[in-house]
């Protein structure tokens, strides 16, 4: 969707649906439970179901939502509208693909898939069966993120930096999947360019894949973004700037805050010749914001912001950094 498209997307309302949909959470892991959480707030949606292969997991967060509690994934299939997929990556494809089969909309976690190939056939498997298909590219819905599309033209340079402790949890996968995939695809989303070369370089640190990466993505038109992301940092920290020409913007992932700032004359002799503008944003996270907006488009049966197509193409991008990565080893 265009930039100037996107703040719209999010200003209109949508009525209230007939009836609530019906929506089942796969995988009932630290991401799940926060998905869950956000449902069953959510008066448009009907919690029914939490599935995972782990049976003593999730007895004790269904009798607290009372839900039903599902190993078998095949039972849910005539009871539920749509899912959210947040099972560890490698069961993302097979879990998608019996729910997409079966004509239930999806909204699958970050990373996508394993594969590219598995990617195009989910993307193929939710035209054909016209289920929306959505992936949780969270940042997307930060209403910083929202706001300053608004005001992005051409940009020049961008900075990115996402750095957190280190958690053994993830230690099958580097920090690129694991946290820089996130900036990946909001900066191919602010850009809208081809990127033309990448560069990477990183380190293990704690663990056997990267827990530090520097990237450079060099896009068509000149623009280029400056990516760092670290595991091994004591205190979350996760900025991005963006530089065009006659503004700059500054937000601040974490705190959900933007500001611009803009030149008011052609030539700068002083600070009173920049004006800066710290926009009013929505109060409302990013996830419940992106589960609206899921359970909007299954309700209207329209495309997603973050659809498919996004998750695949962030996906080869993050790819292309971990070959560099290793070429560069």
């Amino acid at each position: 969707m265009p930039l100037n498209s996107l703040f719209q997307a999010f200003k209109s309302k949508t009525p209230a649906p007939a009836h609530r949909t019906r929506v089942a959470v796969i995988g009932a892991g630290r991401m799940g439970q926060f998905h869950i959480k956000a449902l069953s707030r959510m008066a448009s949606t009907e919690l029914v179901a939490i599935a995972d292969v782990s049976g003593d997991r999730i007895d004790a967060l269904a009798r607290k939502h009372r839900v039903q509690a599902v190993v078998d994934l095949k039972t849910l299939l005539p009871t539920i509208d749509a899912a959210i997929i947040a099972a560890p990556t490698p069961a993302h494809h097979t879990i998608g693909k019996t729910l997409l089969q079966a004509g239930i909309s999806c909204l699958i976690e970050k990373p996508f898939t394993e594969t590219l190939e598995q990617a195009e056939e989910l993307i193929d498997l939710a035209k054909k069966k016209n289920c929306v298909l959505q992936v949780g590219h969270i940042e997307r819905f930060n209403p910083a993120v929202i706001e300053a599309a608004r005001h992005i033209q051409e940009p020049q340079f961008i900075e990115v930096n996402r750095l957190g402790p280190y958690d053994p949890r993830v230690a099958h996968i580097g920090v690129v999947m694991d946290l820089m995939i996130h900036d990946l695809d909001i900066v191919l989303f602010l850009v809208g360019r081809p990127i033309t070369r990448v560069e990477a370089f990183g380190a293990k640190v704690l663990s056997a894949h990267e827990d530090i990466a520097k990237v450079r993505l060099h896009f068509e038109g000149g623009c280029i973004a400056d990516l760092s992301a670290s595991r091994i940092s004591l205190k979350k920290y996760r900025r991005i700037r963006i530089f065009q020409k006659n503004a700059y913007l500054s937000l601040d992932y974490a705190a959900s805050k933007l500001q611009v700032y803009r030149k008011k004359k052609d030539i700068v002799t002083s600070l009173t010749d920049i004006s800066i503008l710290s926009p009013k944003l929505s109060k409302k996270d990013p996830l419940t914001l992106e589960l609206e907006h899921y359970i909007q488009c299954v309700e209207e049966k329209r495309k997603p912001l973050v659809a498919g197509e996004h998750g695949r193409d962030a996906l080869r991008l993050a790819q292309d950094v971990l070959r560099q990565l290793k070429i560069h080893a």
